[in-house]
């Protein structure tokens, strides 16, 4: 809670100036609570307008995106790229396809993302886009000419140094393709202007198993520096997405046993284990649905509803689905079932009140921001070979990777003990991210 009065006023313009968008108040007042002993202690974050700045994004931009279905209809929809903060590099951060999709979400997005970004100590700043198409159902020609349109309007804005948009919820190598190869057919250019492109055209190895990666370097950081690990432990990880897959495999890979993963139908459970090889050839395959996985292994459980995963009795929780998946009812009945650790794939997929109810409950909690920055760092990584026209092994990647998440932790818990609320990742995280753009913006005078 708030209680600092000067961030009570900025929390109240934010609101008055973004009515109607939850998600955003919800994301700022988060990283405000977490500030008051950094205004404390640094009043010129508010004397030089920092905070007032830091809240507005630099640049929104809202356009039509019109295309043709196969039918020969001509469909319209809207898209969005908000492009919040480039204070210590170009705006970077994902495009995400799903009918959720409006600015206030996107500018949630963008704004996690400046301090996420931060957090992996690259020279990137936060931004976020997207549109409220859904890819689920289209053909692949049907998506082809949504993104060819998408890119069409998008390309004015956007360029290697500029911003660099990357892929998100539905969108996945299918659309970072098209989406990509509109805009070098636009431009004439061949540059590393989005990343998660294919290995033959740019693309970097282990960017697909990167947020999933790092979450579970992330968390296992954690429970090592609380005198435990994943090995032997039972994990719930929400989801089936990119994200859900490669921290169900690297989670197995360090000892862990999941048993139930999800999708926006519902989850199941497999007391014997997940078998992930049936789950991406449903998923990444034939996107599917996970209920197909009783096809191959009738003696799993399926479920109905998505949110019942909480339930399942586990020592770590992945959330990997999406925002506000997990309510207050859900940390409860984690925590009555000796949940350990809960640490965030998805974007702020725990509402503030699950958060509460973790910390209360003694839970050790690693927040998204953290947590799920692997993507975005293997993004950097990607762009950086794009630079230098080389890639990287796989195994060069990975271990930058695990030293990025290994530091993300280490500095997240740093910055908490630091002002006085050592283990609450949650504050430590948006402190340290703050701090590097905030003392970037004071260098640049008023801007």
């Amino acid at each position: 809670m708030i209680t600092n009065a000067y961030l009570l006023e900025v929390m109240e313009n934010v609101k008055k100036r973004n009515q109607g968008e939850p998600e955003f108040h919800q994301a700022v007042a988060e990283v405000l609570e977490s500030l008051e002993p950094v205004v404390a202690k640094y009043p010129e974050f508010i004397e030089k307008g920092v905070i007032d700045s830091i809240v507005e994004p630099e640049r929104i931009i809202k356009f039509r995106v019109p295309w043709v279905d196969d039918s020969g209809k001509v469909q319209i929809n809207r898209g969005f790229r908000v492009q919040f903060n480039s204070a210590i590099g170009p705006y970077k951060g994902g495009l995400r396809f799903h009918p959720s999709v409006n600015e206030g979400i996107i500018k949630f997005l963008g704004f996690e993302q400046t301090f996420k970004n931060s957090l992996t100590t690259l020279p990137i700043g936060g931004g976020k886009g997207g549109s409220d198409f859904d890819p689920k159902g289209k053909s692949d020609g049907e998506v082809m000419r949504f993104c060819q349109s998408f890119m069409t309007e998008l390309q004015k804005y956007i360029g290697a140094d500029t911003d660099v948009p990357a892929g998100d919820i539905g969108v996945g190598a299918r659309e970072i393709g098209y989406l990509f190869g509109q805009y070098k057919r636009l431009r004439d250019e061949y540059t590393g202007v989005l990343t998660g492109k294919g290995l033959t055209y740019g693309g970097s190895l282990a960017r697909k198993e990167a947020t999933g990666y790092g979450l579970c370097y992330f968390t296992e950081e954690l429970l090592k520096d609380n005198g435990t690990s994943f090995a032997g432990k039972t994990v719930v990880v929400s989801g089936s997405g990119n994200v859900a897959i490669y921290a169900t495999e690297k989670a197995t890979t360090l000892g862990g046993k999941v048993v139930a993963m999800s999708d926006s139908n519902g989850y199941i459970y497999d007391k014997n284990g997940i078998d992930l090889d049936t789950v991406k050839a449903i998923k990444e395959g034939r996107r599917g649905r996970i209920k197909e996985y009783l096809d191959v292994h009738p003696e799993a459980e399926y479920h109905e509803g998505c949110s019942g995963i909480w339930t399942v009795k586990c020592d770590i929780a992945l959330p990997c689905a999406t925002q506000n998946e997990s309510n207050e009812a859900s940390a409860k009945a984690l925590v009555a079932n000796g949940v350990l650790a809960v640490c965030e794939g998805a974007n702020m997929p725990s509402t503030p009140e699950a958060i509460h109810t973790f910390q209360q409950a003694g839970v050790f909690f690693g927040p998204a921001k953290a947590a799920n920055a692997g993507g975005v760092a293997t993004s950097a990584l990607e762009m950086s070979q794009n630079s230098m026209r080389l890639s990287w092994s796989f195994e060069e990647v990975d271990e930058k990777l695990h030293g990025i998440m290994i530091n993300i932790y280490k500095s997240a818990s740093a910055a908490a003990e630091e002002f006085g609320m050592k283990g609450n990742l949650v504050a430590g995280a948006n402190i340290a991210g703050f701090m590097k753009v905030a003392r970037s913006m004071l260098a640049y005078g008023v801007c």
